[in-house]
């Protein structure tokens, strides 16, 4: 299916997923990123459009661009990678994107992780504005467990407090099992995604009550007024709240990155990815005494559906990637002609 010629209807087109990837590598390069650096981009981006994932795909796309636009990010940047210890790396991504990063640090991530059993990385100096889960569900299907946070900028309100000052901080997690797709989860630790709250406000549409307040601090059910003055709140109160403020400590106290509230984009009209920090553990899980992990977690997915649990985490997403590959990723018609436009 090509990129040239996608099966349109009035509102929407299906194009194939190398295609999306070509055309997006094409927009990225365009707009000043180096091809390795778009390569990587491309292929997260359409990574979350194929499977359903909206509001990190190719509606972050004029994020991206507008960001690379205001200088505030090096799209071209050489991330330098340092072998801290025998379980340790930490990479400086130079002010650059965090998977190019995660990429140039992975094969020797991995190979730590097979000798030692458990290896960490801390990535610094980092922008990070897609899914996580693209970030951990190589390494289980690899036969790896990975755990990954990310802090990103202000715009959570901790519980008990009437200000916002954490990130959505998202933790994302990824183990293998025997007989299917890698068990992967990548939750935010705010009660809703930054950019689903985006999605919600360019369609008109109300949130669920428990999501963020506005700009007096009241509860709104308005997306607008959460993104004009306002802010998210924690999911589960303190619990979440709890959380956020552990991946802050983990990806930017740890890593050398910064906190959510630690930066300052004034002085670059349109940017819009946070410079933080990324920390990603990965165990071997060939290393634990007694049964194959991979038979264990199958074993707890069949007990989890015995007693009646009919979806787990990823389910949904998976097969909405094999429907996307079967038949083409659907899109908006007017997004896709706007990436074109944006490609040349």
């Amino acid at each position: 299916m090509s990129a040239q010629s996608p099966r349109v209807d009035d509102s929407s087109a299906f194009i194939g997923f190398n295609d999306l990837v070509g055309l997006l590598h094409a927009v990225f390069v365009k707009h000043g990123t180096s091809p390795q650096v778009a390569q990587i981009l491309a292929h997260n981006c359409a990574s979350a459009e194929r499977d359903g994932a909206h509001s990190h795909g190719i509606f972050r796309m004029p994020g991206y661009i507008s960001t690379l636009e205001s200088g505030w990010v090096d799209g071209k940047a050489t991330p330098v990678v340092t072998d801290v210890a025998s379980g340790f790396v930490r990479v400086d991504a130079a002010n650059g994107f965090a998977q190019p990063a995660l990429a140039a640090a992975r094969a020797l991530l991995v190979d730590k992780a097979r000798s030692a059993g458990i290896a960490l990385l801390a990535i610094h100096n980092s922008h990070h504005f897609a899914a996580l889960w693209p970030d951990v569900e190589p390494f289980a299907e690899q036969g790896l467990v990975a755990l990954s946070v990310v802090n990103s900028m202000t715009c959570v309100v901790p519980h008990g407090a009437d200000r916002p000052l954490f990130g959505t901080n998202p933790i994302a997690f990824a183990a293998p099992r025997a007989d299917g797709a890698p068990i992967v989860f990548d939750l935010a630790t705010s009660a809703i995604a930054h950019g689903d709250v985006q999605i919600a406000a360019r369609n008109g549409e109300r949130l669920p009550p428990g999501m963020g307040v506005d700009s007096l601090g009241q509860p709104t059910q308005d997306p607008k007024a959460i993104l004009e003055g306002g802010a998210l709140l924690p999911f589960g109160g303190h619990k979440g709240s709890a959380l956020s403020m552990m991946v802050e400590l983990l990806a930017a106290a740890l890593t050398g990155g910064n906190f959510s509230f630690e930066f300052n984009w004034a002085d670059h009209p349109g940017a819009r990815t946070p410079w933080t920090g990324q920390l990603l553990i990965l165990i071997d899980p060939s290393k634990t005494a007694g049964q194959n992990f991979a038979e264990r977690s199958q074993e707890l997915v069949r007990q989890m559906h015995a007693v009646g649990l009919r979806r787990l985490p990823g389910d949904r997403r998976h097969r909405t990637r094999a429907k996307s590959l079967a038949a083409g990723i659907e899109v908006d018609a007017q997004a896709l002609n706007q990436l074109r436009e944006w490609a040349v």
